[in-house]
């Protein structure tokens, strides 16, 4: 029963809309091919940045361990050669021209020792990102896109799953760093209160070995964090991409809705079941014709089948056609107008003779045997 304060505040009530309230389409289908390769020309891949910084970070680390020798020297070198040039000016006055050169030729030199290692490492950084995801250009990805600049959609990425995994990482990346270093320079730590003692080789002979293991034991940590990201990314890339079976279906009405496919598909088929009638009419045994309109290729080989066969069959031109291939290989062509139109309207090719027609096609297959046996 309707109460009458209902009535009296109902102007007050708030409509609402209960699909807001509904969870949305279940998807559950894996993607199809159409939707993977959409997405791919968007830019949208499984890949890891992490995997992608760790393996470069990597490949620095251990060059400087194998070419720490050499990279040393020439930075020795680089040293020396600096205060040789500086005791060439001894006696004049030491301007801002001469300290901006001094300083340009030695970062020259610096910058030539490095590169090789860098280059090396953006290389194989490079071949990391191209095993993950393969080798396709989309120009799609740099395209503007207001959607990136819209503070609702950051604000909403700040509190998204994505967000709390990356968050997961670094804190892992931190607490490792803390560990590692922590773990190496425990055991260094009354070495380095004497640098102060040691000889500049000696000093920069520890400190850089101890960089560099510090290094090497942070890049194989984060390799395997950088595994274990990619491994979430693809899983997530997956999940990401599957389709409710209402897209499916969506999908493939448009795909084989289009009547242009649907045309060149058939077209095709038709192409294809013409070749391969016109490649099995030498076959033949006989070809039944009305006798201008129709023609229709008759097989009958007791081994493999218990009636005759229909080869071929064709109307207009490709009778003409089929006519000229019989003549060619010495195929009889007989002339029946009742049987050539029942065989045209009634049998499928590749389909054998229906009992109704044994009659008429067995008269017409003993004239022909007949006119074999006169010839031999």
């Amino acid at each position: 029963m309707i109460q009458v304060k209902d009535i009296q505040y109902a102007h007050l009530r708030l409509p609402y809309n209960l699909q807001y309230f509904a969870d949305g389409p279940d998807k559950t289908e894996e993607p199809t091919a159409k939707k993977l390769s959409d997405a791919r020309m968007e830019g949208q891949v499984a890949r890891s940045n992490e995997l992608t910084s760790a393996s470069g970070l990597a490949v620095l680390f251990i060059s400087l361990k194998l070419f720490s020798g050499y990279i040393g020297n020439q930075f020795m070198e680089t040293y020396v050669k600096g205060f040789q040039n500086i005791d060439k000016y001894t006696g004049e006055e030491f301007s801002i021209a001469i300290i901006s050169a001094l300083l340009r030729d030695a970062f020259l030199d610096i910058l030539m020792i490095c590169l090789p290692i860098f280059v090396f490492a953006v290389a194989v950084a490079f071949v990391v990102v191209l095993f993950q995801v393969k080798w396709k250009i989309s120009l799609k990805t740099m395209a503007p896109k207001f959607s990136k600049i819209n503070p609702f959609t950051g604000f909403k990425k700040i509190f998204s799953k994505d967000k709390v995994v990356e968050i997961v990482i670094e804190v892992m990346k931190i607490i490792v760093i803390s560990l590692i270093a922590y773990n190496t320079l425990k055991d260094e730590w009354e070495m380095l209160f004497q640098l102060y003692d040691m000889k500049l080789e000696q000093a920069i002979l520890l400190v850089g070995n101890l960089v560099i293991n510090l290094g090497l034991q942070i890049s194989l940590i984060f390799l395997v964090i950088g595994v274990g990201d990619l491994i979430y990314q693809k899983l997530k890339f997956k999940k990401d991409m599957r389709m409710s079976k209402q897209e499916v279906k969506d999908e493939f009405k448009n795909s084989d809705g289009d009547p242009q496919i649907k045309g060149k598909i058939k077209q095709r088929m038709r192409e294809a079941s013409m070749r391969r009638m016109m490649q099995n009419l030498p076959k033949a045994d006989v070809v039944i014709t009305n006798p201008t309109h129709l023609a229709a290729a008759i097989q009958y080989d007791k081994e493999s089948s218990s009636a005759p066969v229909l080869l071929a069959k064709g109307a207009d031109h490709l009778a003409e056609k089929m006519k000229e291939i019989a003549r060619e290989n010495q195929i009889e062509i007989v002339e029946n107008k009742p049987l050539a139109r029942m065989l045209y309207y009634n049998v499928e090719i590749g389909e054998e003779i229906p009992s109704e027609l044994y009659q008429m096609t067995a008269e017409v297959l003993a004239y022909v045997y007949g006119l074999k046996n006169q010839a031999v």
